[in-house]
């Protein structure tokens, strides 16, 4: 079946289901213009179609997806021409697939972060194996938690949200079943048993039997209480003050500190002001507002020294601009949400 997409992603009709994999397995299955488009058509085709049940996507290679393509985003904006279109096309398929009405099982075998998960977590059914990593590391590189982020990250118990943005750090899958992430865990062994049921029922809860186990999760009860507790203070300077009190004698937040002092600071006051808003936003008010925030980003530095730093000249130190958590004014911040006018995200 041919939405486009080249050899990028494929799909495939099997049985009762419309089977989409991500085919860049070189480049960790990051997302482009390319595939966002074609699987944009392909759901607009089996939403329609009354002969697909179900909708899944699934990876070649060892990574769901590492994110979106940034190093033709990055040479893109250096040229001047920075790609806000493959970003409005993204989003608007983020939230299509919220939108979707018809069960949308992600099969995560490996890395997910960034745009990987845009594509996969809207969705009704997050299947994470074993070898699942996910992580949203977006403040590291001078972005922000984008592709519904500020959707997803609000709604995970005990602050977990706020510290996987705020830090970037990568989880595993019976962290990810415990906080809300994933909705089931399998063996890594078991997708293609789930699979060849899930075809031949198109229902992901009966060809679920089974084969879904319990993980346990990796992070214990203390340090999940400890992340609770500094992660819903009322502010970003009252995280850090948080941690900083707690750091002397305590090596998580000794060490949590010291991972968040490495972030862009205006990428860590746009991931803070953005998790916190979205809890009482709507998927669709949620990309709105990234959108907004992706536009500034765009036309900034961090972002661009971000990915110098961990790309272009791999293992330097970036320079952020401004360079200290407290050098951002609450005006600096505001800006990055304001309105665009015209140019508004049509959904």
């Amino acid at each position: 079946m041919d939405f486009g997409g080249g050899n990028e992603i494929r799909f495939e009709r099997s049985g009762r289901a419309g089977v989409v994999t991500l085919t860049r397995p070189q480049a960790l299955n990051a997302v482009t213009h390319r595939m966002v488009n074609a699987l944009d058509k392909a759901l607009r085709a089996w939403e329609r179609d009354d002969s697909v049940d179900v909708v899944v996507v699934k990876a070649e290679g060892r990574a769901f997806s590492a994110g979106g393509d940034i190093l033709h985003i990055y040479e893109a904006g250096r040229a001047g021409k920075p790609p806000v279109d493959f970003f409005a096309d993204e989003y608007r398929l983020n939230a299509r697939i919220a939108r979707v009405e018809k069960p949308y099982v992600a099969l995560i075998d490996g890395i997910v972060m960034g745009g990987g998960v845009g594509i996969s977590f809207h969705g009704s059914h997050r299947l994470l194996t074993e070898n699942a990593q996910f992580a949203m590391p977006e403040v590291g590189i001078g972005f922000f938690p984008d592709v519904g982020a500020s959707h997803l990250l609000p709604n995970l118990g005990g602050s977990f949200g706020m510290y996987l943005a705020l830090t970037g750090n990568r989880i595993r899958y019976g962290d990810a079943l415990w906080s809300g992430l994933a909705t089931h865990t399998i063996k890594a062994q078991d997708q293609t048993g789930f699979l060849d049921r899930l075809v031949a029922t198109g229902d992901p809860e009966s060809a679920l039997r089974g084969l879904s186990i319990p993980a346990r999760r990796e992070t214990d009860s203390p340090t999940l209480e400890a992340i609770a507790r500094h992660f819903a203070q009322p502010t970003l300077g009252d995280i850090i003050g948080s941690l900083e009190r707690a750091a002397p004698s305590d090596a998580f937040a000794a060490k949590t500190l010291a991972t968040i002092r490495t972030r862009s600071p205006t990428s860590l006051h746009i991931a803070w002001r953005e998790i916190s808003a979205g809890s009482t936003l709507s998927m669709d008010e949620c990309m709105r507002v990234e959108f907004r925030i992706l536009n500034r980003m765009l036309a900034g530095h961090d972002f661009y020294e971000g990915i110098r730093a961990a790309i272009i000249d791999k293992g330097s130190t970036p320079q952020w601009r401004p360079a200290g958590i407290d050098d951002v004014g609450a005006a600096d911040v505001d800006a990055y949400f304001a309105p665009l006018g015209e140019r508004e995200l049509e959904l």
